[in-house]
């Protein structure tokens, strides 16, 4: 029998590798994905690591359910009020945008590469999603984010499109190996997997609210088991019903962290650490997967594909998706350059593996290179184009509290964040002569980054930052008293 220990510290010290080394990627301004990726070739059999992997099975597998994990915490991460001023060109970017990169690649391949028509297209289908989350890992790591409505049309798109790319890429899949079949035979399955994906997605968001309201567990450690499975039946169930797995997820999250339900904070923050052991674990395991040997040969080729994809393709998609929109040319222009590709490509580019597909070992590797260059030109200049093009905004990081506020059934109550501004007009005022409505409470201060646990007498100063537990009903009013201002002198 083989002895565990050596597989278990392997797979700490690669994990522990990761976590510490994001961390330099940050202050360098690399995409944690790209060292991801690299400590996963240099653990593998060509690197001196030396582990031979060679299983494409599994790592599909891996990478359908971590990619399952990571869309439903980022739908459940979004915000719909902050989404749905964007709703209609994000959805427009995620499927028409999509078919346009994907065609655009397509016709290069076959054009200046001599590919085949369809394993052009395969090609231009696997690589036509994006993967915003390596794109505001670095903007994090810089303090920047991006102006208006750019971030939000940005996450709903990078969260959404990759449906798209899967019903493409399986699509031509599907007529490679049954040449048969007529491409206008997919059009059905296409609007089939999209529909029944949406629709039962947005029922398994609202079942799940009813379920984690209503099953009253005993134990709090079970709330995240539960989940955990309901994620895994969500995607299941959509697939076999004949629905797009992956937009089910996406979608039951988005309901999910739009609504109340016991115990929000605490599995939010749990499925976004899942969501980085699922990024962490399949990076690793896709760059085990590769062999640096094989890259070679195709390297002229594959930056080829991934200069036209990122000059030509991805504006060209942009630009005439968004044409209707009332974005600026220069907002359009930096929603072309955010356009990094990731794992999705990686894990579509073993679908032709093992589907059998001729020429896909070659296909693959180019899909590799293709995303390691996306990473490393785009993900390293997103920050300085932002400031370029006058579109980047200071992050506002978000105040840590050493209290909280867990939404319940029946309680229409949260902690509600409020800064006293200048010139304000409750400003040297008592709490108990405020006059805050019935139902709404003062619990913390923060001044001069310190907290003041106030009580009646306590008197506010401006800059203060107050911490209101209050209803949905009365937050608004609170909001009004607290940001009131004095009347200018001499008016």
């Amino acid at each position: 029998m083989t002895a565990v220990e050596p597989l278990l510290i392997g797979a700490a010290v690669l994990l522990l590798a990761s976590v510490v080394s994001s961390k330099a990627s940050g202050r360098l301004g690399v995409p944690a994905l790209l060292v991801f990726v690299v400590i996963g070739m240099l653990a593998g059999s060509e690197g001196p690591g030396g582990i031979y992997f060679d299983d494409a099975w599994t790592a599909q597998l891996l990478g359908v359910v971590a990619l399952t994990f990571i869309l439903f915490a980022g739908g459940l991460d979004t915000q719909w009020a902050t989404v749905r001023p964007v709703l209609w060109p994000a959805l427009a970017l995620s499927t028409v945008g999509v078919f346009v990169t994907a065609l655009a690649v397509g016709c290069f391949a076959v054009v200046a590469l001599g590919f085949s028509l369809l394993n052009g297209l395969l090609l231009g289908a696997i690589i036509s999603s994006t993967d915003a989350a390596a794109v505001f890992a670095v903007l994090r790591s810089r303090n920047v984010s991006l102006r208006g409505r750019l971030k939000p049309l940005l996450e709903l798109e990078s969260g959404s499109n990759d449906p798209m790319a899967v019903l493409l890429t399986t699509g031509l899949v599907r007529l490679l190996t049954h040449p048969s079949e007529s491409p206008i035979e997919l059009v059905p399955f296409f609007i089939q997997q999209m529909v029944l994906g949406g629709v039962l997605g947005l029922a398994f968001g609202k079942a799940m609210v009813l379920v984690i309201n209503r099953i009253r567990l005993e134990y709090a450690g079970l709330y995240p088991v539960l989940t955990l499975s309901l994620v895994l039946l969500t995607y299941g169930l959509t697939a076999a019903l004949g629905g797009n797995g992956f937009l089910s997820v996406y979608a039951a999250g988005l309901h999910l962290g739009s609504a109340n339900f016991v115990h929000k904070t605490s599995l939010v923050r749990f499925h976004d650490a899942v969501a980085w052991l699922m990024q962490i674990a399949m990076f690793l395991v896709l760059g085990l997967l590769v062999f640096p040997s094989q890259l070679v040969p195709v390297a002229p080729m594959s930056l080829l594909v991934s200069l036209f994809l990122i000059f030509i393709a991805r504006p060209l998609a942009v630009f005439l998706t968004l044409a209707p929109s009332r974005l600026s040319g220069r907002e359009k222009t930096m929603v072309a350059w955010v356009g990094l590709r990731g794992a999705v490509p990686i894990v579509l580019a073993t679908f032709p593996l093992l589907a059998g597909v001729p020429n896909a070992h070659m296909i693959f590797n180019v899909v590799f290179f293709t995303v390691l260059t996306s990473v490393a030109i785009q993900g390293t200049s997103i920050v300085p184009l932002a400031k370029r093009l006058g579109v980047d905004a200071p992050l506002q990081p978000k105040r840590q509290y050493p209290i909280g506020a867990e939404p319940m059934e029946g309680i229409d109550t949260d902690l509600v964040e409020f800064i006293i501004p200048p010139n304000s007009a409750v400003a040297g005022k008592p709490i108990v002569g405020l006059g805050l409505p019935s139902g709404s409470l003062i619990t913390l201060i923060s001044r001069d980054e310190q907290f003041l646990v106030p009580d009646g007498a306590t008197t506010l100063l401006e800059g203060d930052v107050v911490l209101v537990l209050a209803t949905a009903a009365n937050a608004k009013q609170v909001g009004g008293i607290l940001s009131a201002t004095r009347p200018a002198s001499g008016s």
